[in-house]
């Protein structure tokens, strides 16, 4: 069994927390109002890092997939660029990333495909409480933008 899945996100809408940190008024606001959108069978919030011009971390960046006629409750509705991502699961604040990036990089590599940096990496928690209250932890899927490149490609 493959531990990293391909998946497309289309072009889509998202509402988005603005750049923040947690424990932030308006990251925490961000968080209960997603918290209190219907429960579906896939989380629609993905989680970001936000980086400043010259590449330096300056906050995270959460987005919740936005459906017409949605009440953003004031946050900012903006587009989102989609494409394939490569989705590798682990344990929340457990994962090692390093361990996972060159996973992820061998599979790419193999597979004939590269990271996109022009698009977002992004995170997801897809634990229901009840999961996570049994396991003691929740599991988290991180997305990782890929393009085709690289050795198994016909596209280099």
């Amino acid at each position: 069994m493959q531990p990293i899945r391909i998946i497309e996100i289309p072009d889509c809408k998202m509402v988005s927390s603005g750049v923040g940190l947690f424990g932030e008024e308006q990251f925490d606001r961000f968080f209960q109002w997603f918290s209190s959108q219907p429960v579906t069978m896939h989380p629609k919030d993905f989680l970001s890092f936000s980086y400043d011009e010259k590449g330096e971390f300056n906050g995270m960046l959460w987005f919740y997939l936005y459906e017409e006629g949605m009440d953003a409750a004031g946050f900012d509705v903006v587009d989102f660029k989609g494409g394939p991502y490569a989705v590798a699961t682990d344990i929340d604040q457990k994962t090692d990333m390093k361990a996972m990036g060159k996973s992820l990089d061998k599979f790419l590599k193999a597979g004939g495909f590269v990271r996109d940096h022009s698009r977002p990496e992004l995170g997801n928690i897809i634990t229901p409480p009840a999961v996570r209250e049994i396991l003691g932890y929740s599991q988290m899927d991180y997305y990782t933008p890929i393009k085709a490149g690289g050795v198994g490609s016909t596209h280099d």
